[in-house]
C-alpha cells in the first residue's frame, strides 16, 4: 500500500465543484476590493476581528455543510477532519508571514490606509502561486509517491532549523526580484496614493508601495516552500490541500490586523510551528517503518493528528501569555 493510499480515504470532486469553489472565491475577492474597501482606509481591531470571525465560520461551514454538498456520498467524515487539520496548520504557519508583512510595512512606512490594498493584492498573488505548486506537488505525488518522504525529510529539518534559527530580518537590498525591478523601472522615493505606478520625469514608475507589494509576495513565496509540503503531510487530496489553503490564506488579511499589534507577546508561538514542521515530518517518516507500534499509526487516527497539532499550537501560546518577557535592557539580575 502506498502512503497516499494509507493516508486518504478515496474522494472523487466533479470539475463543477472545483469551478462552484472558483468561482465563490473570484465573487468573495470582488465584493471586498470593489464594495467593502473600495475607499482606502484604516482597518481597526473591530473591523478586523468580525472579518476573521466571517472567514473562520465560513471555513467551518464549508467543512461541515457546503464540501459534503457539493461531493455528495463520497465525502467522509474523515475528509472533514482532514481539511480541517490543514487549515489548522496552514492557518498557523502563517502567523509567521504575519510577522514578517509587519516588518516588511514598517521598513517601507506604508500608511495604515493602504495596507489592506496590499495584502489583497499580495493575498491574491498568493492564491495563484499556491495553486501552481500545489497542482505540481500533486502531479509529483501522483507519479513519484516516494516524494512524500523527500517532503518529510525537508519539513524535519526545517522545523529543527527553525527552533534554533533567531529573528527575522526584511532586507529589501537582497531580494533579487526587488533588484530586478529597479533596474526595469524607476522607483519613486514617495507615494502617489495607493497607486502602484507613478510617473517620475515623464515617465513610468513604480512607487514604494509597488515595491511593498514585490516584497510581500516574495515572501510568501518562501513560506510556501514549507506550508506546502507541511499540508501534503496531512493529505494528499488535491481539493483538500487547495481548499485548506485557500481559506487560510484569505483570512490572512483580516488576521493580520488583528494579530499584528499581539504576535509580539506570542513569542513562544514560532517554536510551536517549528514543532509542527517537526511532527508532520516525523508522521510522514514514521510511515516507512512497517514494524511501527501501533500509538505511532497516526495514518488510521485523524483525530490523534489534530489533538496533537492543536496541543502544541495551544501550549506555546500559554507559555507566551504565563511566562512574561524581559524588559528590553534587562538582564536578570537585581
Amino acid at each position: 500500500m502506498t502512503l497516499a493510499a494509507a493516508t486518504d480515504p478515496a474522494l472523487t470532486v466533479h470539475p463543477m465543484g472545483w469551478l462552484a469553489f472558483l468561482g465563490a472565491v473570484l465573487l468573495f475577492l470582488a465584493l471586498d476590493l470593489g464594495v467593502f474597501h473600495r475607499k482606502p482606509h484604516a482597518v481597526s481591531f473591530g473591523e478586523a476581528l468580525m472579518w476573521t470571525s466571517l472567514w473562520i465560520s465560513m471555513a467551518m461551514a464549508f467543512a461541515f455543510w457546503l464540501a459534503p454538498a457539493m461531493v455528495g456520498e463520497g465525502w467522509q467524515a474523515a475528509h472533514t477532519k482532514l481539511f480541517l487539520t490543514g487549515y489548522v496548520v496552514e492557518l498557523s504557519l502563517s502567523m509567521d508571514n504575519v510577522f514578517v508583512i509587519a516588518l516588511i510595512f514598517t521598513y517601507f512606512r506604508v500608511p495604515l490606509e493602504y495596507q489592506h490594498r496590499v495584502l489583497f493584492w499580495g493575498i491574491l498573488g498568493a492564491l495563484v502561486m499556491r495553486g501552481v505548486m500545489i497542482w505540481f506537488g500533486a502531479e509529483l505525488i501522483e507519479r513519484f509517491h516516494g516524494i512524500l518522504y523527500v517532503f518529510g525529510a525537508f519539513l524535519l529539518f526545517t522545523g529543527i532549523k527553525m527552533l534554533f534559527a533567531g529573528d527575522e530580518e526584511v532586507e529589501p537590498e537582497k531580494n533579487f526580484i526587488i533588484r530586478l525591478a529597479r533596474k526595469l523601472y524607476p522607483v519613486a522615493t514617495e507615494y502617489d496614493g495607493q497607486r502602484f505606478f507613478t510617473q517620475l520625469d515623464g515617465r513610468r514608475a513604480l512607487t514604494p508601495l509597488a515595491l511593498c507589494l514585490i516584497m510581500v509576495e516574495t515572501t510568501d513565496l518562501i513560506f510556501a516552500v514549507d506550508s506546502i509540503p507541511a499540508i501534503f503531510g496531512i493529505t494528499t487530496k488535491t481539493f483538500l490541500v487547495f481548499t485548506s489553503n485557500v481559506f487560510a490564506i484569505l483570512g490572512l488579511r483580516s488576521l493580520y490586523f488583528v494579530l499584528v499589534g499581539l504576535l509580539r507577546h506570542f513569542r513562544y508561538l514560532k517554536y510551536g510551528m517549528a514543532l509542527v514542521l517537526v511532527f508532520i515530518g516525523f508522521k510522514m517518516l514514521v510511515v516507512l517503518w512497517e514494524g511501527r507500534p501501533t500509538w505511532l499509526d497516526f495514518e488510521a487516527n485523524h483525530d490523534a493528528v489534530l489533538g496533537i497539532i492543536g496541543a502544541i499550537l495551544g501550549l506555546s501560546i500559554i507559555a507566551s501569555l504565563a511566562v512574561p518577557a524581559k524588559k528590553p535592557g534587562s538582564t536578570g539580575e537585581h
